[in-house]
């Protein structure tokens, strides 16, 4: 059966084939990562045999369509996967997350039919790490402060700019570029994207960053100096498609991350329910103290609010009712709310909870970075807020 929602289009995943991708990915968390996550902590990195794991079940390519060798999964089953990836080191989703989230999805709705022949099979099989050069120094969650140049030189582009925080940049083979081809003005932002090998002349990755936590997910500085690509790496071959394919690749990416945040909290819950049942405190598990049971449940509840939010918004993008308003809502729920459960992990977990090598330790630190990627809470508050009134405007003319 085929299905057409927008930019998700291609054959539909049976939910007896996505019930088998999910119970396949449960399993490889939880029994083959999980066990590891110390050693990614120790050594910031993935190790080798995991990422080969990762890429044999095709986790490279989980969102990109099957006839580019990917499994397909739209976005209502994106984040069911999602959840349970969020469950481990955050490190391992960050591993494969740009090919099937932001950049990825660039390509799938946006590119032409060359530029999808050339690079969107690698992507899907892992052979090519595909990374988003959007964020910049002076332009964060608003591409529209964007100061890297493309300027037209016969019938190439020469790129020049700084990118920081990029995802993957370090292992990346091609950057999904975002660049101002000129001033914005009634046409459009003047945002155009290009595809970028990470080998042209005049790309150079800096050290990676070292990061308050999410160790062996990497993100590096990027810098293009005279980088020069040829017309056909203009995606979609046009210079107005840009700023579009960032805002609902970014919109898109804001459901998969309220879904991590999901799976990440109901780890730190089941780190806490767990603790609060063996620890005791003059004899009494700490569980059976009532203060105890009420941060429980106010982490229970948090998690199950978040979950049916972050079904509800996927839906409406499958569907096409709300790729603006509920993508951000979500985003902005989830990320917040795995903050507070993380927190309240660590002090039911007492001064354990402050130690390294503590799974809740851990997740408090990993969670932080959520509500700051792919656009901060306040950003999401200006969505929100601004399409309503908009919304009410129009409903008055």
């Amino acid at each position: 059966m085929s299905i057409e929602t927008g930019s998700e289009v291609g054959l539909e995943v049976s939910a007896e084939d996505f019930a088998e991708i999910l119970a396949q990915t449960r399993q490889f968390v939880r029994t083959a990562v999980v066990p590891r996550e110390q050693e990614i902590l120790t050594e910031d990195r993935v190790p080798d045999d995991l990422r080969q794991q990762a890429k044999d079940m095709g986790l490279f390519g989980y969102a990109i369509p099957q006839q580019w060798g990917g499994l397909g999964l739209n976005l209502v089953q994106d984040i069911e996967l999602a959840m349970e990836l969020g469950y481990t080191s955050l490190a391992l989703r960050s591993m494969f997350g740009t090919n099937n989230g932001i950049a990825g999805q660039v390509l799938v709705g946006y590119g032409t039919d060359e530029q999808k022949t050339t690079w969107l099979e690698g992507i899907a099989s892992g052979e090519v790490v595909a990374s988003f050069a959007l964020t910049e120094p002076g332009a964060g969650s608003n591409p529209s402060g964007l100061r890297t140049k493309a300027v037209r030189d016969g019938s190439d582009w020469v790129i020049n700019g700084q990118k920081q925080y990029i995802t993957n940049a370090p292992t990346a083979d091609l950057f999904v570029t975002f660049a101002r081809s000129r001033p914005a003005d009634d046409n459009g932002a003047g945002i155009a994207v290009f595809l970028v090998p990470a080998d042209a002349h005049g790309v150079e990755v800096g050290a990676k960053d070292k990061k308050m936590g999410q160790e062996g997910a990497w993100t590096a500085d990027v810098s293009f100096t005279d980088v020069r690509v040829p017309a056909a790496a203009l995606v979609g071959g046009s210079e107005d498609i840009g700023y579009r394919a960032a805002m609902t690749s970014l919109a898109r990416g804001r459901v998969h991350i309220a879904a991590l945040a999901v799976g990440t909290a109901q780890r730190a819950l089941d780190e806490s329910v767990a603790y609060a049942a063996t620890a005791t405190q003059g004899g009494t598990p700490i569980g059976d103290f009532q203060l105890v049971q009420a941060m429980l449940a106010d982490q229970q509840t948090e998690v199950m609010a978040g979950r049916a939010l972050v079904r509800d918004a996927a839906q409406k993008w499958v569907n096409g009712e709300d790729r603006r308003i509920a993508p951000s809502a979500a985003k902005l729920f989830c990320t917040e709310m795995a903050g507070r459960v993380a927190d309240l992990a660590v002090q039911i977990h007492g001064g354990s909870g402050y130690m390294r090598d503590v799974p809740v330790e851990r997740i408090y630190r990993d969670v932080r970075l959520l509500r700051l990627y792919e656009g901060t809470s306040e950003i999401q508050r200006l969505i929100i807020g601004g399409g309503l009134v908009k919304a009410a405007k129009r409903a008055q003319h």
